[in-house]
Order: C-alpha cells, then sequence, then structure tokens
C-alpha cells in the first residue's frame, strides 16, 4: 500500500512539472507571437505543448484509475455491503417495534395490564440496549453497532456497549472506521461461536485530550502467540475455507495508514483487541 502510495506520489509530481512546462511555452508562444519574432517557431511550441498536455491527460488517467478502481472498487464494495445491512437492520427493528406496539395496544384493550407490563419489560431492555450504540456522532457507526448487535444476538452472544467518546474529532472517515470495527467484531464473533454458551463480548469507545482509543474484547478461546505474530499479515486466516485472510489485514492498514496503532492480547480471561486513533480538530 506504501509502495502504491509512493508511484501515485511521483505520478503526481510528473504530472505538475508537465503543467509547468505548458505554461511556460504557452507564456512563450505569445511573447514571441506579439514580438512577431523569427527566433522560435510558433509551430514547434505548438506541437510541444499538444505533446505535453497529452501525456499529462495520460497521466491523469493513471492518477484517476489508481485512486478510483484499483482502491476505491474494494472500499466501494465494501461500504455497499455495510449500508445493505444496515438497511436490513433498521427494517428488522422497524417491524419488530410495530408488531410490539400492536400486542401491547391489544392486550391494554382486553385490560390485561399486568400482562402488557411484564411484556413490555424486556421490550424496553431491549430499545435501551439498542440506543447504546446511538451515542456517538456518527450514523454509519451507531448504525454498523445496531446491525452487529443483532448479529450477536441471533448467535447468542451477550454483547455489551459502553459508548464514553462521541467520535466527533475521530481522524477517519466513517466507512473506513466502521471497516476497522466492524472486522473486528466479525472475528470475535466467528471466535464465539466456537463456544458452547456462556458467549460474552466487550465494545468499548473511549477518549482522551489526543486520542480515541477502541477496545473490543470476548471471553472466547485464547489466542496462541504465534498466531498472534502473523494475525494481521495479508492472507492469513485460522478459518479454513471460509476465510479469505483479509479482514484484519485492511484493519491495521487503515489504522496505520491514519496514524494510529493495534494490538491484540489474549489470555485465559479474554481476547482484546485495542485501536488508538489521534484525534483530528
Amino acid at each position: 500500500m506504501k509502495k502504491q502510495s509512493y508511484n501515485i506520489s511521483k505520478i503526481v509530481l510528473i504530472s505538475i512539472v508537465l503543467n509547468f512546462i505548458q505554461v511556460i511555452f504557452i507564456t512563450l508562444f505569445i511573447y514571441y507571437k506579439n514580438k512577431n519574432s523569427y527566433i522560435v517557431d510558433g509551430n514547434f511550441i505548438i506541437y510541444v505543448i499538444a505533446v505535453s498536455i497529452g501525456i499529462n491527460s495520460i497521466i491523469t488517467g493513471i492518477i484517476f484509475y489508481n485512486l478510483l478502481f484499483k482502491k476505491g472498487s474494494t472500499n466501494l464494495i465494501d461500504t455497499i455491503k455495510y449500508l445493505e445491512g444496515f438497511n436490513k437492520t433498521l427494517r428488522a427493528q422497524r417491524h419488530d417495534y410495530l408488531n410490539h406496539i400492536q400486542v401491547i395496544y391489544s392486550l391494554m384493550e382486553l385490560e390485561e395490564y399486568d400482562e402488557a407490563r411484564n411484556y413490555i419489560e424486556p421490550v424496553y431492555k431491549d430499545i435501551v440496549r439498542v440506543s447504546k450504540a446511538l451515542k456517538t456522532s456518527k450514523p454509519a457507526v451507531n448504525a454498523l453497532l445496531q446491525a452487529k448487535l443483532q448479529m450477536a444476538e441471533k448467535n447468542e452472544i451477550d454483547m455489551e456497549l459502553e459508548i464514553k467518546s462521541d467520535l466527533k474529532h475521530l481522524n477517519v472517515e466513517p466507512w473506513e472506521f466502521c471497516r476497522v470495527i466492524g472486522n473486528i467484531i466479525d472475528n470475535g464473533i466467528f471466535a464465539l461461536k466456537l463456544k458452547p454458551d456462556n458467549r460474552y463480548m466487550l465494545v468499548e469507545f473511549m477518549e482522551d485530550l489526543e486520542n480515541i482509543k477502541i477496545n473490543i474484547s470476548n471471553n472466547g478461546d485464547v489466542i496462541s502467540k504465534e498466531i498472534i505474530d502473523k494475525i494481521f499479515d495479508e492472507g492469513f486466516t485460522t478459518k479454513g475455507i471460509k476465510g479469505e485472510g483479509l479482514g484484519l489485514s485492511i484493519v491495521k492498514e487503515i489504522v496505520e495508514n491514519s496514524s494510529g496503532k493495534v494490538n491484540v492480547k489474549s489470555d485465559e480471561n479474554s481476547t482484546c483487541f485495542e485501536v488508538t486513533l489521534p484525534k483530528k480538530y
């Protein structure tokens, strides 16, 4: 990734130089044309300008291809997948809450007040749990957390959120931040599915004066030091044929490109991924 960025930087520099050359030749052409000079052939200058414009157009095309297609297509596909998941989750929640309202209304009509109270208690707890995902200033992050809460619930995982940062000074694009936490949470869910019961995950957002910190921990099996040393390598996976080994390498790439750090610790009590990102003011 760094090599690709370096190559693009060189291409941009060449493009700037060519633009500068174009300006010089255009200036010379105008000057000598006004002076009616025979020293410089106007046709030659026009030829040089045309060639430099052509080369510059090709270089500009290469830049846009690298930025939009090579990197952007992967990011765009991931973003679309997340948005599809968000939309599906929100539709499911709306459907569920409408059903709850209908049941409660019917119980009240039948004057079954105790039953209505008993019914509404778990619904209220669920609303409180989901509302914890709405504490950041980034709607995409809130939606992602809601989607992951739903996924955890389906897999019988007790997922808890501790949101103590509104992410207002996040120095990463929200959709890229979603890729970071989404991939880590997905890996945690995969690990917890291997446990027969007592599945627990904690997602924490915190901040201090300089950094935003994210801790995502679970009580799955211990990750050996040999695996931890390779866990962020591209292509490495413990999921067999179901995994492509890209998720955590993408996490590391995004975090480090944002001047942040990502670490993982694992012992008999829990496995914790720690992400630190400098704030943007």
